[in-house]
């Protein structure tokens, strides 16, 4: 997630966008770094890593997958959105987005992540990854998955992974451990067994594994969170939610409605949400989100302008 309205004491007054100090664990818990890897991965892991983010040569014709074009739908609709936000940097028209296209066509055919195999998909989906395609989500139910199961295609899978925020720091390691098992190599290096760090001293990984986080104190007050770090607030407290909402609009460029839609849910799932050619901020467009509803069904262009219609009702006059 990325925004959360916490309830905190009214008088609560740790410093702004400062990682509240119960989510750290103390210097003494860290290990040395592992002088034989960088990941906690065997060579063999760590190739495969290079690869998955492009840090090493890759072809995409080495998975079987077919390589990205200017032209591909996925790729035009991304660079008409960088085009459309930042022209000042891209430029405008035909040949600023076809450019762009190019440059992210050549960026992501040299990526694993883009390209990978049904094997690949399939240990994602044995790992409980990929719920976008296997399960649907409401605020009610939460994940269901689906009956019958769904088991997405490796085009499916390589197409989603180019919009909105796509594979994460899982499912490359669930990718690259199942890959080595098929090779019969192990994927984890044997220095530190894959922790990736040396303990300073004995016990220190237990200690470290026992270590609990503390939550901030609770209370009748409102405060928005960020908890793309660990957790920090970035707003004062107020005493009633109508003020945290009032503060959002004037300080960080919410609107009235999305400010007290989010209020409201408590918390926003993600950051972006890809509908159609569009990417909506899951914060500052949360009564949009809200307005599309959540049960789980694929939007699309039209469906966005009815949500937003339909969220400008909720703006003050």
């Amino acid at each position: 997630m990325s925004r959360e309205v916490r309830r905190v004491p009214v008088d609560f007054d740790w410093p702004l966008k400062k990682v509240w100090h119960g989510y750290l664990t103390s210097e003494r818990l860290r290990g040395q770094p592992c002088p034989d890897c960088r990941n906690g991965y065997s060579p063999r892991a760590e190739e495969l890593f290079d690869l998955w983010y492009g840090r090493r040569p890759f072809d995409p014709a080495s998975t079987g997958s077919t390589r990205l074009r200017p032209d591909t739908p996925a790729v035009r609709e991304f660079a008409e959105r960088n085009v459309a936000r930042s022209p000042e940097y891209y430029g405008t028209g035909e040949h600023a987005i076809v450019r762009e296209a190019q440059r992210l066509a050549d960026l992501w055919n040299g990526m694993w992540l883009h390209h990978i195999t049904q094997d690949d998909v399939d240990a994602l989906v044995n790992a409980s990854r990929l719920m976008d395609f296997t399960h649907t989500w409401s605020r009610e139910t939460g994940w269901v998955k689906t009956d019958p199961p769904v088991t997405p295609t490796a085009a499916q899978v390589n197409e989603w992974s180019l919009r909105g925020l796509g594979h994460d720091s899982i499912n490359a390691s669930v990718v690259i451990r199942a890959r080595c098992e098929r090779e019969g190599v192990d994927h984890t290096c044997p220095r530190c067994e894959g922790h990736a760090s040396i303990e300073v001293y004995p016990g220190q990984r237990a200690d470290a594994e026992a270590w609990e986080p503390t939550a901030p104190p609770t209370g009748d007050g409102w405060q928005l969170w960020e908890t793309v770090s660990e957790g920090s607030p970035i707003t004062p407290v107020f005493t009633s939610p109508d003020a945290l909402a009032r503060h959002m609009t004037d300080q960080l460029g919410f609107t009235w409605s999305a400010a007290r839609q989010l209020v409201k849910d408590g918390f926003t799932l993600g950051t972006f949400i890809g509908v159609g050619a569009s990417l909506l901020d899951s914060a500052k467009d949360a009564d949009v989100v809200a307005a599309l509803g959540d049960d789980g069904e694929v939007f699309t262009d039209d469906d966005l302008a009815a949500a937003v219609s339909e969220a400008a009702l909720g703006e003050q006059p």
